[in-house]
């Protein structure tokens, strides 16, 4: 058998299909993103909230908190609350004007020369009282004491020239009554004794202008006041032309302070001041924390400023100690009234809302209770209240964030009626017998 015969011819294989290639997957679809825009919009609303919070307040309802109605101590809060409470008295209370102004001088004196010369002598000391009267510098008096010396002479001269021409004026009148002399003579001997006259006139003139010189070389105080920064050192040569003064003079005792009202404020204040009454006035500091000395109205300017719609008023004070100093800034107090006998209470105690104005009464079982008062003038820490209260009524000052309508309180009284801050307020705790008489007597 042939071996070719018997092996089979098998095909060439096909050749194989290119691989068709992958598509890449399909990106998946985007939600649009809403949270930014929410954040955005939250933002906003918060920050006009913030803005116009007080706004708001006002539309929010506000009432007291309601009673505790829980009797235990560890469920509603009931137990007894400590405070510090202060009691309504019957007193006076003061209505001021306030306004800014500056400590100014009554009197204030630029000392300059009235003659020329050199300055010899400073007869005084910086910063020192000096009373009117008194020396202060001197100028070198020789050359006006020549110009005296000068003056009388010639005055003398002359006096003895009206002397003569007298006599001669009197022999002319004798021998023209015996007609021994022509009139005109006699004529041109009296006008000769008339010129002489007014030579002398003249001559006493100078003489006078001269002595005046020497006073003026001697300066002296006008006012009484203090002396400030020597400004010319002995030795210079000073004259009656300089424009700067030699020493400034300025009246400290008595002294004025000239502050500034509103116009609105102004009929009140005339009225009282043309019908003679003198009006109180304090002089407070900077801060309108310390008075440094009391004074009164003097007067009022003529003219209201039409800028800042004002009117300037200046009041006189006493100032022995040298407590107010010129140019200094002070804030003036004008007492216009006095209201007397009314109800009045620490200022700390009235709470106030957008709807009321009310205060925390101290009830005798040492519960709390809300009591609407109006107020009327307020000065200082203390109110005036014109309803609501009345004298001996204790009303709470301190702790007024933790009360509630009906809470029993352990209150002890402010022996001064002055504001106790929370850390300072007496132990008052629920373990302390006694209650608020107790608390009481404590502070008597």
């Amino acid at each position: 058998m042939d071996p070719l015969a018997s092996t089979t011819v098998q095909p060439p294989p096909a050749p194989a299909k290119p691989a068709k290639p992958a598509l890449p997957p399909e990106p998946p679809k985007r939600r649009p993103r809403r949270w930014p825009w929410t954040l955005a919009v939250l933002v906003l609303l918060a920050a006009a909230a913030y803005l116009y919070w007080d706004k708001i307040k006002t539309l929010i309802p506000s009432a007291p908190a309601p009673p505790a109605t829980s009797g235990g101590r560890g469920r509603g809060g009931g137990g007894v609350i400590p405070t510090v409470a202060t009691q309504a008295r019957k007193g006076d209370i003061q209505i001021f004007y306030s306004g800014l102004g500056a400590v100014t001088p009554i009197y204030t004196v630029n000392v300059k020369s009235r003659v020329d010369g050199e300055l010899m002598q400073v007869a005084y000391k910086e910063g020192e009282l000096v009373h009117k009267g008194d020396t202060l510098l001197q100028i070198d008096p020789r050359p006006y004491q020549v110009a005296l010396e000068q003056a009388e002479g010639q005055l003398a001269r002359d006096q003895a020239t009206l002397k003569n021409a007298n006599v001669d004026l009197e022999r002319y009148r004798i021998l023209l009554k015996q007609e021994a002399v022509p009139e005109q003579q006699y004529v041109t001997q009296q006008a000769l004794v008339t010129q002489t006259e007014g030579v002398i006139q003249s001559d006493q003139a100078a003489v006078d202008a001269a002595k005046l010189n020497l006073v003026y070389a001697h300066i002296t105080s006008p006012i009484d006041g203090v002396v400030g920064l020597r400004l010319v050192d002995p030795g210079n040569i000073v004259h009656a032309t300089d424009t700067n003064a030699l020493l400034v003079i300025t009246e400290i005792d008595p002294i004025s302070v000239i502050f500034t009202l509103p116009e609105d404020q102004l009929e009140p204040v005339v009225e009282k001041l043309h019908a003679g009454q003198k009006l109180p006035v304090q002089a407070w500091d900077r801060a309108s924390t310390h008075k440094i000395a009391d004074g009164e109205l003097a007067t009022i300017d003529n003219e209201i400023d039409p800028t800042t719609g004002t009117l300037r008023l200046r009041a006189n004070f006493a100032n022995p100690q040298f407590k107010l100093y010129p140019n200094q800034f002070v804030n003036a107090r004008l007492l216009i009234e006095t209201h007397h006998g009314v109800t009045l209470v620490n200022n700390a105690a009235v709470q106030r809302n957008s709807n009321s104005t009310y205060v925390w009464l101290v009830n005798p079982n040492s519960t709390v209770a809300i009591r609407e008062v109006k107020v009327g003038t307020v000065e200082g820490d203390q109110a005036e209240v014109l309803s609501g209260i009345e004298p001996g009524d204790e009303v709470v000052m301190v702790g007024v964030d933790k009360l509630q309508n009906g809470s029993r309180v352990n209150a002890q009284v402010a022996a001064d009626g002055s504001t106790h801050s929370p850390g300072s307020a007496p132990d008052a705790s629920p373990q302390s017998k006694g209650g608020r008489k107790g608390s009481k007597d404590s502070g008597k």
